[in-house]
């Protein structure tokens, strides 16, 4: 199994706070450092010192890191447009030497986009939306040097574009579609996606979306097991109860709660229920929503103890 550090800046983070915890992720062992995009903080703290754009961060810890892959869970259609995207995406793979990962959804939070003027159109247009963007990013990635590429929806246009930068990562970088839907998203991840997550869910409701996303695949001729699947959990994993109850505390859960939906637990207990998971739905990558940015023991905890008797 594959573990990543995952994290959420818009709940309060600096840079340099979230290189502190990229390199620990690195030093670590980790295979990934990922990072939300959100603009507005969520539930009771501040957001101080302020949001931060997922890919100028990226380009940052690109640069400022040397083996960790890089990516977003996820971002949203909704905050730019596919050509600009996909130009920011192969520039920070190519400032990283190929260790990027694009996570892409249909955006969900209508208070961040009226807290930055970003329109919200609704659920219908933002799949109809994200479903051109996918499909010009990754048109856009995929054209040959030296051809053109064009397209024409009803919410992009792109006309003879030289589809420049190309990403180092070909035909293209990882791409990540994830999510609840019973249906279009699990189509868009088969006919896009090279891994399906699903975030904060049980095992039933895991294996469910997994059984959507294979079906979706044999539809269209692909072979499911071409799909990494992945989920994500929050994390307060320690060496007692007690440290436990600790870290739950920091970031405000009741210990019962995020025991019983995320991974709260000693050592033993979390590695009890990764392996059960894995067993039930097939994930092989998990993702660690790391909500106390300063935890870096927790980092270094689950790295030493948990991952080696996943591996």
């Amino acid at each position: 199994m594959d573990f990543r550090i995952f994290t959420e800046p818009q709940q309060g983070a600096s840079y340099d706070d979230l290189l502190r915890v990229a390199r620990a992720t690195e030093d670590a062992g980790y295979d990934a450092f990922f990072r939300s995009d959100h603009y507005l903080k969520m539930g009771e703290v501040s957001g101080e010192p302020g949001p931060s754009d997922a890919w100028i961060t990226l380009a940052g810890l690109a640069r400022d890191t040397s083996r960790v892959r890089l990516g977003t869970l996820v971002n949203s259609a909704t905050f730019r447009l596919p050509g600009p995207l996909a130009i920011a995406v192969a520039g920070v793979d190519q400032m990283s030497g190929g260790r990027v990962e694009l996570g892409l959804g249909a955006g969900w939070f209508e208070a961040e986009h009226a807290a930055y003027g970003i329109p919200f159109p609704g659920l219908g247009e933002r799949f109809d939306r994200l479903e051109e963007q996918l499909e010009i990013v990754t048109g856009l990635w995929r054209t040959l040097p030296g051809e053109r590429y064009s397209f024409a929806g009803t919410h992009y246009t792109v006309t003879d574009s030289p589809a420049l930068p190309k990403p180092v990562q070909q035909p293209q970088p990882p791409l990540i579609v994830g999510g609840h839907g019973p249906k279009r998203t699990p189509a868009l991840a088969a006919r896009f996606a090279t891994e399906f997550n699903v975030a904060f869910s049980s095992p039933d409701v895991i294996a469910t979306q997994f059984e959507r996303v294979a079906a979706a695949c044999r539809e269209i001729g692909r072979d499911p097991a071409e799909l990494v699947l992945s989920a994500a959990h929050t994390i307060a994993v320690g060496r007692d109860d007690a440290e436990v109850t600790n870290r739950c505390v920091t970031i405000g859960r009741k210990v019962d709660e995020l025991r019983a939906e995320g991974l709260a637990g000693t050592v033993a207990e979390i590695v009890d229920r990764l392996g059960q998971w894995q067993e039930k739905t097939g994930i092989t990558r998990i993702y660690l929503q790391l909500l106390d940015l300063a935890d870096i023991d927790q980092i270094e905890l689950i790295a030493s103890e948990v991952v080696p008797q996943l591996r």
